[in-house]
């Protein structure tokens, strides 16, 4: 599976081509459109496209591509071997039933690698050294047919082998797979050696071909430079989603989620622009991150452009499934609430909304305090607090407001009618803030409820505590 990534940042107008030893080594699709061919000189490519972008070849990036989309491939097999310097190998015998047959999986994963913004061609065939040759050549075909291996291999030319001795092997008349079956075995093993022979013989399948699997890495981190500058919120989510479903590959092979990212946004000379996001429930798809993330971009300040993006994974959990009805009743569909926690949290920011926790203390002010963690549930095994309280108003003024009076009745918009009470509270004579009320629960004129109390004091005062909704 030969990968090209020219454009996986940002859309460019500008042909690209990736540079090696002052020769094209591969072109994207405008520069091949203006006659730009692997092999070309650098100067004969510029005078034909003055407006090419070049790139020198980086075997690191290229590494650290094939790496990603080797974790990414794992959704659909563990069974994943790179195969360097340009091919991902993927074994999914064991993966045919799942996922519905080989076109199905061919499928899926050309859709994954376009949005990740990557070009690949992908072959298939019964041994990891044919399905090499048949992608390097840029043949896109799905063989499950031993017997029809070798004549499909003989119409492949030997630039497949990258082999130094090609020149050679051309020279004697052999200019495709074919004519080199067609050689004598002894004299060909005699003049070009043993190895050649093999590789042959691995792509038939009658030598065997023993490929060392990848291992999928405990945390996620990927980077995306983009091919200009960028400062607008659509442009750097645009790049972004391309991370996004990068790693909702990665989650889905590892059967897992997260609860917090980490996007650092790199700048030519100022310190990284870091965006974290926060989820209630742990998730891995790439359309909810991204939705998310929009809110987050759209209130952020950037210092100057961004250059780079990457985006970190450091804590993963196993996620979570629930069953489903086998009817569907629109009516019964309980509401998302962590889904929505999440983007209120994106648009107004974490601190605008948390959770309440309940304490072990009778006084209103102190019987409830906010959770500051993404999560508004208790912590795993905590013992759950039954505390037999009289109706509470949900809205709780931050301070009591005191009240009028008329003829020993509290008055608030005019007198109001004690419908329920009284609540007597005496605590806190431990911690030096004690109190000692009787709440009511009153009716205003215009029929509101509001929750008061009277001090237990001489002077006896009035206040407003809280409002029923």
């Amino acid at each position: 599976m030969p990968l090209e990534a020219f454009q996986r940042g940002l859309p460019s107008p500008e042909p690209r081509a990736v540079a090696e030893r002052q020769r094209i080594l591969v072109c994207d699709a405008k520069a091949a459109a203006r006659g730009l061919r692997a092999g070309m000189p650098v100067a004969a490519a510029l005078a034909l496209v003055p407006t090419l972008r070049l790139r020198e070849r980086e075997a690191a990036a290229e590494t650290e591509a094939l790496l990603g989309i080797a974790a990414w491939a794992m959704q659909c097999t563990p069974n994943v071997a790179l195969d360097f310097p340009d091919m991902v190998l993927l074994e999914v015998s064991g993966s045919l039933k799942l996922f519905g047959g080989l076109a199905q999986i061919a499928a899926r994963l050309r859709q994954g690698l376009t949005t990740m913004g990557y070009s690949a061609h992908l072959a298939a065939a019964p041994t990891p050294r044919a399905a090499s040759w048949f992608a390097r050549s840029g043949k896109s075909c799905l063989i499950t047919d031993a017997a029809m291996l070798e004549s499909e291999l003989s119409t492949l030319p030997l630039s497949v082998l990258q082999s130094k001795e090609e020149e050679t092997l051309f020279s004697i008349g052999a200019g495709s797979i074919g004519d080199l079956l067609a050689l004598p075995r002894d004299g060909l093993a005699r003049r070009f050696g043993q190895s050649l022979l093999d590789a042959l013989d691995q792509a038939l399948g009658r030598l065997p071909d023993p490929r060392s699997f990848c291992v999928l890495p405990e945390k996620f981190c990927a980077t995306i430079e983009l091919p200009a500058e960028a400062t607008q919120a659509e442009a750097l989510l645009f790049a972004a989603q391309r991370l996004l479903a990068q790693l909702e590959g990665f989650l889905a092979a590892r059967a897992a989620g997260t609860r917090r990212l980490l996007l650092s946004l790199a700048h030519r000379a100022a310190p990284a622009t870091r965006v974290e996001l926060g989820m209630v429930a742990a998730c891995r798809e790439a359309a909810h991150f991204a939705l998310l993330l929009r809110e987050r971009l759209q209130q952020t300040a950037l210092s100057e452009p961004v250059r780079a993006i990457t985006l970190q994974v450091q804590a993963i959990e196993p996620l979570e499934h629930s069953n489903k009805s086998l009817f569907s009743d629109e009516l019964q569909q309980e509401v998302d609430w962590p889904r929505l926690i999440e983007r209120l949290r994106s648009r107004l920011g974490a601190a605008a909304v948390h959770g309440i926790v309940q304490c072990a203390d009778h006084r209103p002010e102190r019987a409830s305090v906010h959770l500051d963690r993404a999560s508004a549930q208790a912590e795993p095994g905590a013992k759950q607090l039954a505390l037999d309280f009289e109706p509470r108003p949900f809205w709780l003024l931050e301070r009591p407001q005191a009240l009028e009076e008329s003829g020993a009745v509290p008055c608030h918009h005019g007198p109001l009618k004690l419908l329920a009470g009284p609540e007597r509270i005496e605590s806190g004579w431990w911690d030096g803030a004690d109190m000692a009320r009787d709440y009511f629960v009153a009716r205003t004129a215009d029929a509101a409820l509001l929750w008061v109390y009277r001090e237990r004091s001489p002077a006896g005062a009035w206040y407003l505590h809280g409002i029923f909704s």
